[in-house]
């Protein structure tokens, strides 16, 4: 089974590169946002819980969290594998995911993170909030406390499968194609072993 944490700031390409992966290896793509709002779309009783947290104004806690992962696990089974996106976003997620995965029978195979310098990043982004509409990808400032608040709270997460020898970067400027063939050497390394 083949499971990929994708990594990287804000504008780094991970939606994109996600999808090229789904397709090139038939894996299941799981993105927390999509989970939480399926989950409260189809009233499960986690969904309600975060429901009422997020009406609240409140983070869903991780245990929440790892539990609609947990569902989403159990509901593919049959899976080649998952692309796990936005998630782990900590240390403590990142625990949680290791040992919810061993509890299945599986592990990560690996961390691909998208290296691009911050400059890179606020251009992309700024095309992006052209383009979708989405305020928070329209405003510089915004954009910047987006990626600080990356570099000091999730990207940690990154030492976490270093110190497991999970972790690999790929240099995310250039073109979709030239990066998605970096990460399938990195995937391909992992199938050698």
């Amino acid at each position: 089974m083949l499971n990929l944490v994708l990594f990287g700031p804000p504008g780094a390409g991970k939606g994109t590169q996600s999808q090229k992966l789904i397709e090139q290896y038939k894996l299941v793509h799981l993105s927390t946002g999509d989970i939480l709002r399926g989950e409260i779309s189809n009233g499960t009783e986690l969904g309600l819980e975060a429901k009422k947290l997020m009406d609240a104004g409140v983070l869903v806690p991780d245990e929440v969290v790892i539990g609609m992962i947990s569902n989403k696990l159990d509901a593919n089974r049959d899976a080649n594998g998952f692309v796990f996106d936005g998630f782990p976003r900590t240390i403590s997620q990142a625990e949680a995911l290791d040992e919810l995965l061993r509890s299945k029978g599986s592990a990560i195979s690996g961390m691909i993170a998208l290296e691009v310098d911050h400059e890179e990043l606020q251009k992309r982004l700024l095309s992006r909030g052209k383009e979708s509409g989405r305020p928070d990808d329209a405003n510089p400032e915004v954009i910047s406390k987006r990626i600080e608040e990356y570099n000091s709270k999730t990207a940690p997460v990154a030492n976490f499968y270093k110190s497991q020898g999970k972790y690999s970067s790929i240099n995310g400027i250039g073109s979709i194609e030239e990066i998605f063939n970096g990460i399938t050497d990195v995937i391909n390394s992992y199938k050698a072993v």
